[in-house]
């Protein structure tokens, strides 16, 4: 095999979406598990849909992912430059080629005409397409001459290059994902391939690009396999040899129908994006970043969207993904999004974390709430509750009750926990770790655990009012882990507070 080139070529007409992001790592993951090169290339040619701080934003978000450029904007390389609005000079030559090879024509019909034809079209309830059936009869160098339209050019006259699509030929294309594929020309449009602001469209500057740029490979989404006949054609035109191509499914709504878009994330609560955007007038949009997702964990569901490694094996590192990543194995059908399973992704990647790393990350929310605890005494307590959450920013509801003393019970835990016998209970537990010296987790449950058997009581009428004691509620570790890290002193005067309650009420 030749040396593997892909590339990712966005737009920057706004942020990143998810889709696009497993795009480029579906061809990330392709090169490196054939020691081939990841290109970046910014398709800017469309300027009315530029969006100041997009091209910084899709390379801030690639990097986040662990996705590495080895040719782009600054990486640099030999076949730049990697914007196509500074590459504009190549593609009119290119595009002055196919007409003078006979593969296109130049157009001068306005944009008020073409419309005017398509309402009449309407009207008789049909179509209006530029194709092999109308050209003919509209306002191109096909019918007034190639000299009165270079005349018309030099005039001034707008215009644009359409590509001649020819009236029947069969082409046989083979896609690595969706196998063999038949289009027939005749159903083809005539594609404007340069536009009369002097910059081509996507059709021409991507095969272009992908020609002189030497790609091997165009692994790009499903909604581009509509222009596949015209790629292939314009390959052909220009007397190139043809990528192969590999058209990703879609990422589908969480309910599996129609593809996932941000209206989805904002209605059901979910990042779309890599990272947050902020728009110009002061819209934000949430990330997965943000989110606290771990970039590790997002790329990892990504990866299972639309790709099936054939086992039952879910976590995959990145360098996993590259060993076992095979554009076979890539589904046809479109791939169900399910945020749920986003977080336990994200959960089963927390939970391999150092206690000591995951402590790191949440001192920092602690002191914005003005709480210092000791670092060993809070990777204590992270080792007791990580395996709850999914995400670093809800071990605070996990664990609060370590810093502030409940100021009200939980009024349904409060009725199972508390019967008439509970104050008798409470103080004989309270004499018992009063009296303790070693006030080791270990050595309270043999003391209390032996008092319980001892009073041959039921263990949840003796545990269950001491955790609303400690806790306020039914939610925590085990009692008497909570016992040793908040402390003799703390723990009794827990205690004292619900029995006072108890009293009172």
């Amino acid at each position: 095999m030749e040396k593997v080139r892909v590339r990712f070529a966005p737009s920057p007409t706004g942020p990143l979406h998810m889709g696009g992001v497993r795009t480029a790592l579906f061809n990330y993951l392709f090169a490196r598990k054939h020691d081939g090169s990841m290109i970046l290339r910014i398709e800017d040619t469309d300027q009315n849909r530029y969006v100041e701080g997009a091209e910084e934003y899709i390379m801030e978000a690639l990097a986040w992912c662990g996705i590495e450029i080895d040719e782009g904007i600054q990486e640099g390389e030999e076949f730049g430059p990697y914007r196509q609005s500074e590459r504009s000079n190549l593609y009119s030559r290119y595009a002055n080629t196919l007409i003078e090879n006979g593969w296109a024509y130049v157009a001068f019909d306005t944009p008020e005409s073409l419309q005017s034809l398509r309402e009449k079209a309407e009207s008789k309830k049909e179509t209006f397409t530029y194709d092999h059936k109308t050209r003919h009869q509209l306002d191109n160098s096909l019918n007034i001459g190639m000299e009165a339209a270079q005349k018309r050019i030099d005039n001034g006259d707008a215009y644009v290059v359409r590509f001649e699509m020819p009236e029947s030929k069969t082409l046989n294309i083979r896609d690595i994902i969706r196998g063999d594929m038949h289009f027939n020309s005749g159903n083809l449009d005539d594609k404007v391939l340069f536009k009369s602001d002097g910059l081509p469209t996507y059709h021409l500057a991507n095969i272009v690009d992908d020609h002189l740029m030497e790609i091997t490979h165009v692994i790009r989404g499903e909604e581009w396999l509509p222009s596949l006949p015209l790629h292939v054609m314009l390959y052909h035109a220009l007397g190139w040899s043809t990528p192969e191509f590999a058209h990703l499914p879609l990422i589908l709504k969480p309910t599996g129908k129609g593809k996932l878009s941000k209206r989805d994330g904002d209605k059901m609560g979910f990042p779309v994006f890599p990272v947050e955007w902020k728009t110009k007038a002061g819209d934000v949009f949430q990330g997965y970043r943000e989110n606290g997702y771990y970039p590790e964990a997002f790329v990892n569901m990504l990866a299972l969207l639309g790709w099936n490694p054939g086992t039952e094996k879910e976590l995959f590192s990145m360098d996993e993904l590259i060993t076992h990543f095979d554009l076979d194995k890539v589904n046809k059908a479109g791939a169900r999004f399910d945020p749920e399973k986003a977080k336990w992704f994200n959960h089963q990647y927390l939970i391999r974390q150092s206690n000591h790393d995951i402590t790191e990350e949440f001192m920092p929310m602690l002191k914005k709430k003005g709480y210092q605890p000791d670092m060993d005494t809070l990777t204590t307590i992270v080792s007791l509750v990580k395996e709850r959450v999914s995400f670093v920013s809800e071990l605070w509801e996990q664990t609060d009750f370590f810093f502030e003393a409940p100021s009200e019970y939980h009024q349904k835990f409060r009725k199972k926990a508390v019967k008439n016998d509970t104050p008798e209970i409470l103080q004989s537990i309270r004499d018992i770790l009063a009296a303790q010296d070693d006030f080791s987790s270990a050595n309270l449950e043999n003391k209390v655990k032996t008092w319980i058997e001892n009073n041959e009581l039921g263990f949840g009428k003796v545990m269950n009012p001491l955790r609303l004691a400690l806790v306020g509620e039914g939610k925590g570790p085990h009692v008497f882990d909570i016992l040793e890290i908040l402390g003799k002193e703390e723990s009794l005067k827990r205690i004292d507070v619900l029995l006072e309650n108890i009293q009172d009420s």
